[in-house]
């Protein structure tokens, strides 16, 4: 017998899933699956967006069990786990992540999964919920307030400077985004910082030929 023989016989003996029960897939399935409705908890308990994408959720708990199913397979099997590279190399994903959070909760959903897949539940455990902690901690440290929008429509184009001025006296710090001017008067989008949104508002509404005058906050991009 030679070396060749010998190498093939061994590589040919890891085909062989008898080493992985039914006992031990269900445990790895049940507990995959408490951590990913854990991730779908959180990400809609967690997330601010304004339009909630409950698909783009149910794609993350679904990740999580198929990646374990996935790493339970190339364990069984080193045959099996070369297919396995080769099938998911030709897998493409054009959809864009615009929400640096999503991505933060696609990579945990396929961690917990591989994690689990390899049976280190504690670890899985453990890291998930240090991850909620951290996030939670980061989300509420204050960091920077955010600007607030001043939104004047009037019915005098000549009042422009004089509500300008206005601005200045009551804010931190102020700029024009945007103004539209015609015979009849302006419009003008400001985003000003001020720890007296009220008394801005008050003083700006107070300026004779302003019809209406409001204050929009958002969580966007803060500046500091």
């Amino acid at each position: 017998m030679t070396f060749n023989d010998i190498f093939k016989k061994s590589f040919l003996e890891t085909v062989n899933t008898g080493d992985v029960s039914i006992k031990h897939i269900a445990l790895v399935l049940l507990i995959t699956s408490v951590l990913a409705a854990y991730i779908f908890l959180v990400y809609r308990f967690i997330t601010k967006k304004t339009f909630y994408n409950k698909n783009f959720n149910i794609s993350l708990a679904a990740i999580t069990v198929i990646v374990a199913a996935i790493i339970m397979t190339i364990q069984s099997s080193i045959v099996i786990s070369l297919g396995m590279v080769g099938a998911l190399s030709i897998v493409r994903f054009r959809t864009a992540i615009k929400d640096p959070m999503d991505l933060v909760f696609l990579f945990w959903s396929i961690s917990i999964g591989i994690i689990c897949g390899a049976g280190l539940f504690g670890i899985a455990f453990l890291s998930s919920l240090v991850l909620t902690v951290g996030i939670i901690i980061l989300e509420l440290l204050p960091v920077s307030r955010t600007p607030l929008l001043l939104i004047v429509n009037s019915n005098n184009k000549e009042i422009k400077e004089t509500v300008i001025e206005a601005v200045k006296a009551n804010a931190k710090t102020y700029q024009v985004k945007s103004q539209t001017v015609n015979n009849s008067g302006f419009d003008m989008i400001i985003e000003v910082k001020t720890k007296q949104p009220d008394d801005l508002l008050i003083k700006v509404s107070s300026i004779s030929g302003i019809e209406k005058c409001s204050l929009i906050s958002h969580d966007g991009e803060a500046t500091f």
